[in-house]
């Protein structure tokens, strides 16, 4: 055995055959972190982002679904997502498509070198398994320059991994900058004819044509209350090597999600204390949130319940919140400011008061700064 095949075999012993380094792209995938929900439910008329940390689904279908956190997994993971169908859906209108979707940010994609004559192949892969055998699609998309690429694959009732090596493309660079760029994943579980009427084209990068997108011999999801479809361990990685899965600590993967989402709330029977406001009239208080991690952007959204929220006044009595609103003109990546109105008077202005959630779940404030 030569020196260097030494060297080789030593570091396969010393690295139990793993390969080091920040190798995926992908936050939260192997589903852990689930901060808006662990089962929402009824899922199908919109899109947007309702428990798994990071995946959103594009959705337009009178299909319905339950997306929920599952303990069903292949070795080595605790937790997949699962999505099972509630409501079938089998006249399916030529605009309807369900899919399971990751954003990023250009700034965060740059080392693909995409658009370049040294663009780097991408490897995407995980593991999936449904309540029985389904075609299905995949497909890196090019929100920049409106390109993208797609591959088939067949899931069966045993979880398997899926691998896919997606040719460079060195057409149409990506914006270096913390706004949506690139979806490196995106699992096409339904398609109306707008999407399956054209000519399926697999492992070719080229300019979007939506008729082509789920061509071909597709299932829906949506043709049986009896479907399932579960996923995790999802990757995708620079280079034509499916690497074994990038195991993350918890709370390294939730540090990464609070950057697009976070949320304080209620534990079991303890009140929740956001902070300390400045009171600015009888029923108005003013201050700033600060955030545990900074956020991709200085402009967020909040995501509430404020039937559970509460100022309370001079007396220690606690003032029913009847809104929240954000100072477009004081916010930060580290802080937002916003202006409190509570029903009922009793706060004196000058003092200050504390904004708190009622000692049962569901009270919550969460700052939005998804893509």
């Amino acid at each position: 055995m030569t020196k260097a095949a030494e060297l080789a075999k030593m570091g396969e012993v010393l690295t139990n055959s793993q390969i080091g380094g920040k190798r995926n792209m992908i936050i939260n995938g192997g589903m852990n972190v689930f901060q808006r929900s662990t089962s929402a439910t009824d899922l199908g008329a919109s899109s947007g982002y309702f428990s798994a940390d990071r995946f959103k689904i594009f959705s337009n279908t009178s299909g319905r679904v339950t997306m929920s956190q599952s303990s069903d997994t292949p070795n080595g993971f605790g937790n997949s997502l699962k999505i099972d169908v509630t409501t079938a859906d089998t006249s399916i209108a030529s605009d309807e498509l369900f899919i399971l979707s990751y954003a990023m940010e250009g700034q965060d994609a740059q080392m693909i070198k995409k658009g370049t004559s040294e663009a780097e192949s991408l490897t995407m892969s995980f593991y999936a398994k449904a309540n029985a055998s389904a075609n299905y699609v995949v497909e890196m998309y090019d929100q920049d320059n409106t390109r993208n690429n797609t591959q088939a694959f067949t899931v069966t009732s045993s979880w398997q991994r899926f691998s896919f090596t997606f040719v460079p493309d060195t057409t149409g660079a990506l914006d270096d900058d913390n706004a949506l760029s690139f979806y490196p994943i995106q699992i096409w579980l339904h398609g109306g004819s707008n999407y399956t009427s054209g000519t399926f084209a697999s492992n070719t990068w080229g300019s979007v044509t939506n008729a082509n997108r789920y061509a071909g011999s597709r299932t829906s999801i949506f043709d049986s209350t009896d479907r399932e479809f579960y996923v995790t361990g999802v990757q995708v990685e620079v280079g034509s090597q499916a690497t074994p899965f990038e195991h993350r600590s918890f709370g390294e993967e939730l540090a990464l999600c609070q950057r697009y989402y976070e949320r304080y709330e209620t534990s079991g029977a303890n009140y929740a204390r956001f902070g300390l406001f400045q009171c600015t009239s009888t029923t108005t208080a003013f201050g700033a949130i600060d955030y545990k991690v900074s956020k991709r952007s200085a402009s967020v959204t909040l995501d509430t319940e404020l039937t559970r929220l509460a100022l309370s006044d001079s007396d220690n009595s606690m003032l029913p919140v009847t809104a929240i609103a954000i100072d477009s003109n004081c916010n930060s990546f580290e802080n937002t400011s916003v202006t409190i109105t509570a029903s009922g008077g009793g706060l004196v202005a000058g003092e200050c008061t504390q904004l708190l959630s009622e000692n049962v779940n569901n009270g919550y404030i969460a700052i939005d700064a998804e893509l």
